[in-house]
């Protein structure tokens, strides 16, 4: 018998009826009567109830908003095994449209941070040239990924690059909690043939690098040597902890580099050692310099 589980929202009028798996391919629906839901035979048999006002189906579950005619403590038992009893029947919850592209299959897996907010979804093909961070949803022009990832309400920030995505969360929910939920997302995001990023909406890379040539060109020789020691030595350990580092400023009055941390590396408790103990250590003896300090401007 297929498992629902019935959980309440902010909105007393309705109540999610949720499955274990994911019911629908990264889209939402929204049917306000029985005419409206071809698309789901198991919305229209729900709008059989007299109670039944809208039927919303997204993810892995079906929320239904009641007229004031009864009290869901009334019914929501009867629902549940409603729903559960045409599901074992094998009837259909969304109509597949076949003429969507076929999936693609993946792997996603999470691999851990030194910033116990972040996690990194490591995915298995390339996502894109271009790192791009996401402070939240109004940045997400560029990226449908994380416009959706952004509607779950423990994601803070979102930073992907390469073949990775990285998921800074709110202190709301522990990560055993919604570890799957985000990686089973993700993973059927992409299979079904979602945007990760729209390349055409964000700086590309060899713009950036043609701007970063010439901006590298006007700098003073020891700036410069700082930006070489970050790409070679800093870059890639930062970006296998599922975050970037980027040179913002040399000062040569008060010997100080101001670098610019995203994704896992944003707001990471060890961040402050790693810049003292490891990035500003590296610099004072690659540059032979000891006045040498290293502060991250969004620290």
């Amino acid at each position: 018998m297929t498992k629902i589980t019935i959980k309440e929202t902010q909105n007393p009028t309705i109540l999610k009826f949720e499955f274990e798996d994911f019911i629908t391919q990264n889209q939402n629906f929204e049917f306000k009567n029985i005419d409206e839901a071809q698309a789901s035979p198991l919305a229209q048999q729900l709008f059989y109830l007299p109670f039944v006002k809208t039927v919303y189906i997204s993810g892995n579950f079906i929320a239904i908003e009641r007229y004031s005619i009864v009290d869901w403590d009334d019914v929501k038992d009867a629902v549940a095994e409603q729903i559960s009893a045409f599901v074992d029947k094998g009837g259909v919850i969304i109509k597949i449209d076949e003429t969507k592209p076929k999936k693609q299959p993946i792997t996603v897996y999470g691999e851990t941070t030194p910033n116990p907010s972040a996690l990194k979804f490591v995915v298995s093909r390339m996502l894109t040239r271009n790192a791009v961070e996401y402070k939240n949803i109004d940045q997400t022009a560029s990226s449908p990924l994380a416009q959706e990832l952004f509607k779950f309400p423990y994601v803070k920030e979102i930073f992907i690059d390469e073949n990775y995505i990285s998921v800074t969360k709110y202190e709301i929910n522990n990560w055993d909690e919604i570890t799957l939920e985000l990686r089973t997302f993700i993973k059927q995001f992409i299979e079904n043939g979602g945007t990760v990023l729209d390349e055409s909406l964000i700086e590309t890379k060899a713009k950036t690098e043609a701007t970063k040539d010439e901006a590298f060109d006007k700098l003073d020789v020891t700036s410069q040597q700082i930006i070489n020691i970050l790409e070679e030595y800093v870059k890639p350990a930062v970006a296998a902890d599922g975050g970037n580092i980027a040179f913002e400023s040399y000062n040569e009055d008060d010997k100080t580099v101001k670098v610019l941390l995203q994704g896992a590396c944003s707001g990471c408790p060890s961040s402050t050692f790693t810049l003292k103990s490891g990035i500003e250590n590296m610099l004072k003896s690659m540059l032979n310099d000891e006045a040498i300090k290293v502060e991250a401007v969004n620290a």
